[in-house]
């Protein structure tokens, strides 16, 4: 018999594990969205991203989920721009698409968990490209790519980067004024913990420039209309107020975990699988390089012989565990678990006891000495 909804853990890259505190946060009453309260929960929150992001800029946040963002981010730079779209996976693609429908996109594209080739980044800048798009940590394949080498190329001709940070931004450290990122944004429903439907953006002086003179931007994601408002403590359509409620408290529960703490915990987390996985004579999937690492939001394992993802799914899921599989070309070919949101060490150690208990029991793996040997290595790691 399995576990209900509601005991159920669910350890897929979002949307994540949410906290009880930001849970009941969703069932205050509601408030003007044009009032006082508003407003201070709003400013606060604003101010309190400017933290998590690593930066001096704007931070905007807007009532939708990452795409929405990801839409203001190229949208709002105007028409005829020339993008150069980094893809080595889903979220990369997605970026790609975007580019080519507001602008000219000069898609440079690596095989999906590979690393991309700085050089053609290089060489697609000198021949005059505006501005590069870049995910900086791929849900779809289990891996981080080097933004700030990236960074460093868009300053020396010029060019804007556009940073999606929407797996990263909270749990995997990400300066973006360090590393030169003009425009970056993030999901709720990801490092944060929150259920998904916000969206944050965060916009420097080089980008309001170019910003400020497109002739045209999108109509909800205007950029320029919602700091207008944000100015006045306001958004300039009708926000959700639960989960701004939310946000709230799950800003508040950052601050006192501590950022550098978060992203450690979730770095530990990651590790402790990795090595689980491994342990367990299974392959991670991603062929990180000199400019991409693995993630430590998120890990990507190729399926093993012997099993298919939709009886590993079910198996994961009738012991109370929610994993997810590959998207698009990489369906049936891997699974992955995340480390985002309200989990614990003991969290991290059930999912690896029992992805090694429905491995055994197909016959997949093969049990090593005394104990669970993956469950060993996730103690040691944590």
């Amino acid at each position: 018999m399995g576990n209900t909804a509601e005991t159920e853990l669910i350890m897929i890259p979002g949307p994540v594990q949410v906290a009880p505190q930001v849970l009941r946060a969703l069932s205050k009453p509601m408030i003007n969205h044009r009032g006082p309260e508003f407003k201070k929960i709003l400013d606060e929150s604003r101010e309190k991203l400017r933290s998590l992001f690593n930066t001096e800029s704007d931070v905007i946040i807007l009532s939708g989920s990452g795409t929405c963002a990801m839409e203001a981010a190229v949208g709002n730079l105007g028409g005829h721009k020339k993008f150069v779209a980094i893809e080595n996976g889903k979220f990369g693609e997605r970026l790609k698409l975007l580019t080519s429908l507001y602008g000219s996109s000069a898609p440079i594209i690596a095989e999906w968990g590979t690393s991309i080739n700085t050089d053609k980044v290089k060489q697609a800048l000198q021949e005059g490209a505006d501005a590069v798009t870049i995910v900086h940590n791929e849900t779809s394949t289990g891996m981080t790519n080097d933004v700030e080498q990236i960074g460093a190329l868009c300053r020396k001709y010029e060019a804007l980067l556009i940073m999606d940070g929407v797996s990263s931004i909270g749990g995997i450290e990400a300066p973006i004024d360090k590393w030169g990122v003009d425009i970056a944004f993030t999901g709720s429903q990801k490092c944060l913990g929150l259920p998904p439907g916000l969206s944050m953006i965060a916009v420097n002086e080089r980008a309001w420039d170019i910003i400020k003179t497109a002739q045209k931007r999108p109509f909800y994601a205007d950029l320029i209309a919602h700091m207008k408002s944000a100015d006045k403590g306001q958004t300039p359509y009708t926000p959700t107020i639960p989960l701004f409620f939310a946000l709230e408290e799950a800003l508040k529960m950052l601050e006192a975990e501590g950022l550098s703490e978060r992203i450690n915990r979730y770095r530990t987390y990651a590790t402790s699988i990795r090595a689980a996985i491994e342990a367990m004579g299974l392959e991670l999937f991603p062929q990180p390089s000199a400019s991409s690492t693995y993630s430590n939001t998120v890990t990507a394992i190729k399926m093993p012989s012997g099993i298919d993802f939709v009886s590993l799914k079910n198996e994961m899921r009738r012991r109370g565990i929610i994993i997810a599989g590959g998207q698009e070309r990489l369906k049936g070919h891997i699974f992955r678990i995340s480390n985002m949101g309200s989990i614990s060490e003991g969290d991290i150690l059930q999912v690896i006891e029992k992805l090694e208990l429905v491995l055994l029991e197909k016959g997949v793996v093969s049990e090593m000495g005394k104990g669970t040997l993956a469950a060993d290595c996730v103690l040691e790691g944590l």
